[in-house]
C-alpha cells in the first residue's frame, strides 16, 4: 500500500489511529485546533499532518495543557508560544520516524505464514505494534519491528516467542527512554521556563536535540552488541561443558 493511500483516513479511522473519538476530532476542528480535511465526494480525508497534530494535542494535554491554552498557542504563530509548540512537536518527531502502514487481517496472516491467533493479535496490539481500525483493518504502527518479527517467524521461531522477546525489549526500552528524557530535561533544558528562551537558546536546544538521537542510538547499539557477545560466549562455554 502506498504512502498516499495510507495517508487517506476517514474521520473514524483518524480517531482509531490516534486513540481518540470522532467527537473529539470534531471538537478540535470546531475550535480551530485541527485543519479541515480534504473533501472529496462529500467525504473528508485526513493525512499525516492531522495525525501529527492530534497526537501533539494529546501529548500537550498529558503534560497538563488545557485545550484553551493549546488554542492560544495556535493563535500566536509568531510568538514564543508557537515556538514552544513547535519544539514540543520536534521533540516527539525526533524519536518517532516510523511511517505507519495499513493491512487487513488476511494480509497480516499471510505475512506470518497462516492464520493469526486472536490472542497474538491482542498481544501485538497491547505492545503498540499494531492498532485495530475495525472491519478487519489494522494500522501497523512500527513497520520495522513487525518486519523483524516476520523474519523471525520465517526462520522457524514461533510468533509467540517473538512477541515475548518484543515485550521484554519494550519494557527495557521504556526505562532507557525515561533515562534519556530525564537527562535532556535536567541537563539541557534546565529549570528555566522554555517560553522565555531567546532565539539563541532555541537554536542551542534544537541543535542539542538533533545530536541526542544518534548519540542515544549509538549507545544502545554498543551496549546491546557487548551484552550479546557476553551472552553468546557464556552459552558456548556452557554447551561445551555439558
Amino acid at each position: 500500500m502506498t504512502d498516499e493511500a495510507a495517508a487517506e483516513l476517514t474521520i473514524d479511522e483518524l480517531a482509531r489511529v490516534t486513540g481518540t473519538t470522532v467527537r473529539n476530532i470534531r471538537s478540535h476542528q470546531s475550535r480551530g485546533l485541527l485543519p479541515p480535511p480534504d473533501i472529496r465526494a462529500r467525504t473528508g480525508y485526513y493525512g499525516p499532518e492531522h495525525i501529527a497534530r492530534v497526537r501533539m494535542i494529546q501529548a500537550m494535554q498529558a503534560e497538563g495543557f488545557r485545550l484553551g491554552a493549546i488554542e492560544r498557542l495556535l493563535d500566536r504563530p509568531e510568538g514564543a508560544a508557537q515556538q514552544v509548540f513547535n519544539f514540543g512537536r520536534m521533540l516527539l518527531e525526533s524519536f518517532d520516524s516510523a511511517v505507519p502502514e495499513f493491512a487487513t487481517s488476511a494480509e497480516l496472516a499471510e505475512r506470518f505464514g497462516g492464520s493469526l491467533d486472536g490472542r497474538m493479535l491482542k498481544k501485538a496490539e497491547r505492545l503498540g505494534l499494531i492498532r485495530s481500525l475495525g472491519k478487519e483493518r489494522w494500522e501497523i504502527r512500527n513497520p520495522t519491528l513487525v518486519s523483524a518479527g516476520e523474519e523471525l517467524v520465517a526462520i522457524g521461531i514461533p510468533l509467540a516467542h517473538a512477541l515475548a522477546v518484543a515485550e521484554k525489549v519494550e519494557q527495557h526500552m521504556a526505562e532507557i527512554a525515561k533515562a534519556y528524557v530525564r537527562l535532556f530535561v535536567s541537563d539541557v533544558l534546565g529549570g528555566e521556563r522554555i517560553d522565555t528562551r531567546s532565539a539563541e537558546e532555541w537554536s542551542r536546544l534544537q541543535d542539542a536535540l538533533e545530536r541526542l538521537r544518534p548519540l542515544a542510538m549509538q549507545a544502545i547499539q554498543a551496549s546491546f552488541e557487548h551484552s550479546m557477545s557476553e551472552q553468546v560466549e557464556r552459552h558456548l562455554h556452557k554447551a561445551m561443558e555439558e
